[in-house]
C-alpha cells in the first residue's frame, strides 16, 4: 500500500481552501460602465444561484473602484448577489 505524503496532503487542503473562492462564478462580457452611478452592464451566462437564465442585465457593483480595471467588451468572470433585495456584483475580474 502506498503513503501519501505530507507534502501531497499539504497540496490537497490548499486547493481545497483555494478553489471555492472563485467557485460560484459566471463568465459573462462588460457591453457598457456607468462609472457614476457604480454599476456595470454584464451579458453574462445563468447564474444558478440567483435563479436567473442568460441575460444582459445592469449590475450595481459593490466595490465601484473595480470598475477601473474595466471597459466595454472585456471578458469578465463575476459573482453576484442579492444585497438588500437588489442584484449587486460582489465580485469581477477579467477572465482568463
Amino acid at each position: 500500500m502506498r503513503r501519501i505524503g505530507p507534502l501531497a496532503v499539504l497540496s490537497a487542503a490548499l486547493l481545497a481552501v483555494a478553489a471555492p473562492a472563485w467557485a460560484e462564478s459566471v463568465k459573462g462580457t462588460v457591453t457598457q460602465i456607468d462609472p457614476a452611478a457604480g454599476k456595470v452592464t454584464l451579458d453574462h451566462a445563468a447564474i444558478p444561484k440567483l435563479g436567473m437564465d442568460a441575460m444582459t442585465m445592469a449590475y450595481k457593483v459593490r466595490d465601484p473602484a473595480a470598475l477601473q480595471a474595466l471597459k466595454s467588451g472585456d471578458k469578465v468572470e463575476f459573482e453576484a448577489a442579492d444585497v438588500g433585495g437588489q442584484y449587486t456584483v460582489t465580485k469581477i475580474r477579467k477572465a482568463k
